[in-house]
């Protein structure tokens, strides 16, 4: 039997981890919504414009 050691050897990713948070971003917005999200509601969630602006 392996066992994996004990310490810090935990490989974080950290564009998943933003990933995973924009997602759970989403669900809480579409949870929080009366009807489907528009695409403008989705691209503010994301914050589409802010990258937008940081890339230009």
């Amino acid at each position: 039997m392996h066992v994996a050691p004990v310490g810090g050897t935990a490989v974080q990713d950290h564009v998943a981890l933003a990933e995973i948070e924009l997602c759970g971003e989403l669900i809480i917005a579409a949870s929080a919504a009366e009807d489907r999200l528009s695409l403008e509601s989705i691209d503010e969630v994301l914050r589409v414009a802010e990258e937008r602006e940081t890339a230009t």
